[in-house]
């Protein structure tokens, strides 16, 4: 395991305010087992149902295969496995050998987990043999001679096709008996617990590290704040490999001795079945998670008759969107953090919905959080500028890549986020978007994720992004990728722009090129991958000459700014 980084007068402060603690995460899993061991802990939309004792015996058994490997203390164990209990049992495993887990996105190609186990240096990785159409068993013997650490794989199904001497997930639990309490392996409270990818929406991902005592503070005062007990049930529908699924949809519960309820797709008519079934109280996932919900709700006359609140992560929530699911007795809260720096700053459930629109609401306590500007100067309230936080929860480097974690992660313990925000005197966050999110168009910054609000309110788009389109004279001109609502067939960028004219948004704030496809590519969390889209853009530009670059919805280069008009070349 790579050499991590945390700062020794942060570290004896964290340990004086009780922050961090010598129990690691197979400590707290020991003492939920011993108060709920008949209580459900997991329940999948496949049918399984496991209660503390019954999983940790599975787990016990799958630990025990581990040992018989020679899996040692931080070794690496990844895996690509859907939102199933499965995940959660070989999560669980791995804390009894004292291992790390790194869970990887089931979108993730064959290149990428190549590259994400030589970077792990992972020893064994598990896998289904297929999910969606996808064979992941031939994914991984695709690519398994380049990986010179990984010595095993193990697939969660007997369907394996391409080699029979690979192990099954049920041949172990039929030939293995659980690990005894006394031959667990311990590991310290400060060592790696796991390490998570970043989204990667600007090129390859990285594995975030992060240790027992990051994760155990970020879910106890996650939960604390929240109000959240055992008596409450969680709702996940977001992958349990991205920092939301893994810590709010595993580890909080776990801590706790609460329930989680998993969907392994998410539909949106499905989760409000499985919501009322179980009874659900709470839930986390991506923005167009709960607009999904909430359209199903008004149109189908549906009903949530147990779920109180539903915390938004990813994108920024718009404020019809927070009143809407208040009419339907949900409070719609929205959070803040990263995979690097997960969740710590976040709108609590009792406030005054009228206080917190348009900002992410406070910081946990526990966690510090200042705005700097370029030269990395705190500014005051009210001033845009890059959000940093440092806290326990802060993790500790990117395995692998010392430079990159000395980007963005200083001597003193603080993470550079590449978040624009602004703070207001009553300590409110409001997050503006990634500074990537900058388009300069002839010298003036401006906001994409602003200018998206904006054309999210026109009613024949259902979904958009919004980019930085390369031009020769103003360096940038604004361009819009849009996904029509089902019963539109066209959209000129015309109709766009005299929309925007009718509701008097600021001509600076108008596309200059519309692009209409079929689906925004986000990231497992909701984000945009705007690399994706400036590939597309690209592509689509250089299949002409710049000097013929023309279309209808595309405006004129020698425009101060994007007037009324649709049907245009540049000159």
């Amino acid at each position: 395991m790579d050499e991590i980084k945390i700062n020794d007068s942060q570290k004896k402060l964290y340990e004086k305010m009780g922050y961090w603690g010598k129990k690691t995460l197979l400590d707290y899993w020991h003492t939920s087992v011993k108060m709920y061991r008949d209580k459900e802990f997991v329940v999948d939309d496949r049918g399984y149902r496991y209660t503390y004792g019954q999983l940790d015996e599975k787990a016990g058994i799958v630990a025990s295969y581990f040992l018989s490997i020679g899996v040692k203390p931080l070794d690496v164990i990844s895996f690509q496995i859907p939102v199933w209990s499965e995940f959660v049992i070989v999560t669980i495993a791995c804390m009894k050998v004292g291992a790390v887990v790194n869970p990887i996105g089931m979108c993730y190609s064959g290149r990428e987990v190549l590259y994400l186990l030589n970077l792990c240096k992972s020893k064994v990785f598990l896998c289904p043999t297929w999910y969606n159409k996808t064979n992941y068993e031939k994914l991984i013997l695709s690519v398994k001679m380049d990986i010179k650490s990984l010595k095993h794989i193990v697939l969660l199904d007997n369907l394996k096709e391409k080699e029979s001497s690979i192990t099954t997930l049920t041949e172990i639990l039929s030939s293995h008996f659980p690990l005894k309490l006394k031959d667990e392996i311990k590991v310290n409270s400060n060592d790696v617990a796991a390490v998570l990818c970043t989204s990667g929406t600007t090129g390859c991902a990285k594995g975030a590290m992060l240790t027992h005592n990051n994760i155990i503070f970020s879910e106890k005062y996650f939960s604390k704040e929240l109000g959240i007990t055992k008596d409450d049930i969680m709702f996940m529908p977001a992958p349990l490999n991205h920092a939301t699924g893994f810590h709010h949809g595993i580890i909080a519960p776990m801590l706790i001795g609460s329930k989680v309820v998993l969907q392994q797709k998410f539909k949106s008519k499905k989760a409000i079945e499985l919501m009322n079934r179980e009874k659900c109280t709470w839930s986390m996932g991506a923005t167009p998670f709960i607009y999904d919900i909430l359209k199903n709700i008004r149109e189908d006359e549906l009903y949530l008759s147990s779920l109180k609140f539903y915390l938004c992560g990813g994108a920024v929530v718009p404020e019809e969107m927070v009143r809407q699911a208040y009419e339907y007795g949900i409070k719609l809260c929205e959070v803040y953090g990263s995979t690097e720096s997960v969740p710590h700053v976040f709108v609590r459930p009792d406030e005054n919905i009228e206080l917190t629109f348009g900002t992410a609401g406070r910081t946990m306590e526990g966690v510090e959080v200042k705005i700097v500007n370029e030269n990395r100067k705190e500014i005051l309230p009210g001033n845009l500028g890059e959000e940093v936080s440092r806290g326990p929860n802060v993790f500790v480097g990117y395995i692998g890549d010392k430079i990159a974690t000395n980007k963005v992660l200083d001597d003193e313990g603080w993470f550079y986020s590449g978040d624009l925000c602004v703070s207001d005197t009553s300590g409110n966050i409001n997050i503006i978007g990634r500074k990537k999110d900058i388009i300069v168009r002839g010298g003036e910054n401006l906001n994409s994720n602003h200018i998206s609000q904006y054309i999210s309110k026109f009613p024949l788009i259902k979904d958009e992004a919004v980019i930085g389109m390369p031009d020769k004279r103003l360096g940038e001109r604004i361009c819009a990728y849009v996904v029509l609502k089902k019963e539109v067939n066209s959209l000129k960028l015309e109709e766009l722009l005299e929309y925007m004219e009718k509701e008097k948004i600021p001509k600076r704030y108008w596309p200059e090129h519309l692009e209409i496809i079929d689906k925004i590519p986000r990231t497992d969390s909701g984000k945009v991958k705007k690399n994706l889209l400036a590939k597309d853009l690209k592509v689509r530009m250089s299949r002409q000459e710049e000097s013929s670059w023309k279309g209808e919805n595309s405006v004129q280069e020698d425009q101060e700014k994007p007037q009324n008009q649709g049907l245009c070349a540049p000159s």
